[in-house]
């Protein structure tokens, strides 16, 4: 598939950055002139996916890691991937299920995952154990109709 646009950025994985990379992304995907709804889904996703690695990637190191995010869109898709190179997933299926959590502890809901599945057209999660995890979203944008 050939796209029209993309971009790619690399940020500290520190909770500051979640609101950020949100700001980037949705200005980005607002290019193809998407419903207010699915621009707010793109927003939730994103932030879901930062959040994920600011919480659950780099928890075993003293100092902060680094988040990747690429997206691309083409006339109608926009495609963002989100990756950390972190301690990563041991079971990717245990840790996409509704309410599990890692970090009972923290108070963590265990939802992040729904919420990303719930705002996108299409996700996938690849991780190898202390090798990091990439979040690939894919969004369908529907133009809005002229009257």
């Amino acid at each position: 598939m050939k796209y029209s646009n993309y971009f790619k950025m690399t940020i500290p994985a520190i909770s500051r950055n979640e609101s950020f990379a949100r700001s980037v992304v949705s200005a980005f995907a607002a290019q193809l002139d998407p419903l207010v709804t699915q621009l707010a889904d793109i927003k939730a996703a994103v932030s879901e996916a930062v959040t994920n690695c600011i919480v659950h990637a780099y928890c075993d190191v003293d100092e902060a890691g680094k988040i990747t995010i690429t997206a691309k869109s083409s006339d109608q898709h926009i495609y963002i991937k989100i990756k950390d190179n972190g301690c990563g997933i041991e079971d990717i299926k245990q840790a996409m299920t509704p309410l599990f959590t890692t970090k009972a502890e923290e108070e963590r809901s265990g939802l992040g995952f729904a919420v990303m599945e719930s705002c996108c057209d299409k996700i996938k999660v690849t991780s190898k154990k202390g090798k990091g995890t990439t979040v690939t979203l894919t969004f369908n944008i529907r133009q809005r109709e002229v009257i």
